[in-house]
């Protein structure tokens, strides 16, 4: 959930030919990212009218199968209907759809349950199409309905059993924004408090910090929106680091809190930044926090004060919507024209590599033993030679 992996050598350099283990045909473009476990690749995948989900042989490249999410694919700006990315535990595999269809899967791509979210709770309404992905923990799916700007009906989080697809508990989360700023795209994140831990929404002008057992909101804060720009809707993620919520906007302000609050806790930011990301999540190595914008712009700053340590840094010009991925003490991160630059991380801006697919790329790429897998709208590729970590 925070864009890092603790895995070494892994590729530097590439292309769309040079260091590939394998590439498998795409038929479309996705926000979503493909997910590892073992020796299956998982993918959310648009075709025409269709969304399925596909189980890929990650030794070979070659689909094991492909089920049948939802029929209903359309594009909203730059996103389609596969936007969430899929989430497993090793034995089941769980995808959401832009259409508001949730299914659970085994391994061998029987269906266990399936939901119909817009059927059972109302119509999504967000501008650009739903796109946030579910969040597992602890035998349950955490999933975020944040919307407004196409319906008046209130935003919502739901905790679903994983193993029924019951939903456990649906809680309405309220907010003052106002147009489209009750939208958001965030994924939900898990801040750690004393034993236990809370739920993090952002989105809607504010970050909120929830309880597990009944999705009780048990703080808030705003001030992300001074002045009730009709158009802040919130994409990037929230980054947690142990009780530190770093909370993204539209850019400004990005702020900090602690996790663990009681009511109304916009007085208490532990720090704020004025050149925050709009998509990409930052990532951060616990020391230094990561920014990239929508412009290849980088910033590093100190993650438990804010100070800027660099700031201003262009990587590669072009369009940047993937999140930023942490591994091997290297920061990778993909632009929009399938560039992916490779940065030392490190107090010490340094470019170490860029690396060109020439392909449409939304989603962040993914590690799994030694290997790179970067999707774009024609291919998914493994880069890399596989290596036992």
């Amino acid at each position: 959930m925070d864009g890092v992996s603790h895995e070494k050598n892994l590729p530097v350099k590439w292309t769309a030919t040079e260091n590939i283990a394998w590439k498998l045909p795409m038929p479309a473009w996705t926000g979503a990212t493909p997910i590892v476990w073992g020796e299956r690749i998982f993918l959310n995948v648009a075709e025409g009218d269709k969304i399925q989900l596909w189980c890929v042989d990650r030794g070979n490249g070659k689909p094991i199968w492909k089920q049948p999410l939802s029929t209903g694919n359309v594009k909203m700006r730059k996103q389609n209907m596969s936007s969430p990315s899929p989430v497993t535990d090793g034995k089941s595999v769980w995808a959401m759809t832009g259409t508001g269809i949730f299914k659970a899967f085994d391994f061998d791509g029987k269906e266990l349950w399936s939901r119909d979210i817009q059927k059972d709770y109302g119509r999504f309404g967000l501008n650009h199409g739903y796109g946030s992905s579910p969040m597992l923990h602890e035998g349950f799916l955490y999933v975020q309905v944040l919307h407004g700007m196409q319906t008046d009906d209130p935003s919502y989080v739901l905790k679903i059993d994983k193993a029924s697809g019951k939903t456990m508990w649906r809680v309405e989360r309220p907010t003052r924004a106002v147009q489209e700023s009750p939208d958001s795209y965030t994924t939900p994140m898990l801040a750690k408090v004393g034993k236990g831990f809370e739920l993090i929404i952002s989105g809607g002008d504010a970050v909120t910090g929830h309880d597990l057992a009944t999705g009780k909101e048990m703080w808030r804060g705003e001030g992300f929106n001074r002045d009730a720009n009709p158009a802040y809707r919130v994409i990037a993620s929230p980054l947690v680091y142990g009780d530190l919520v770093v909370t993204p906007t539209r850019i400004r302000p990005l702020q900090a809190f602690r996790a663990g609050g009681k009511g109304d806790v916009t007085g208490n930011v532990v720090w704020k930044f004025d050149n925050g990301p709009d998509v990409p999540t930052p990532v951060t190595d616990g020391s230094l926090f990561y920014s990239i914008n929508d412009r290849g712009i980088c910033w590093a700053l100190k993650l438990q004060t804010g100070e800027e340590v660099y700031g201003g840094k262009r990587i590669k010009t072009g369009t940047y919507s993937a999140s930023p991925v942490l591994a091997d003490g290297k920061i990778y991160i993909t632009s929009e024209d399938g560039v992916t630059t490779v940065l030392k991380a490190g107090p010490n801006f340094e470019v170490l590599a860029e690396n060109s697919i020439d392909e449409y790329v939304l989603s962040s790429v993914a590690v799994s033993e030694g290997q790179i897998f970067l999707r774009g709208d024609k291919h998914l590729y493994c880069i890399g030679k596989r290596t036992k970590q």
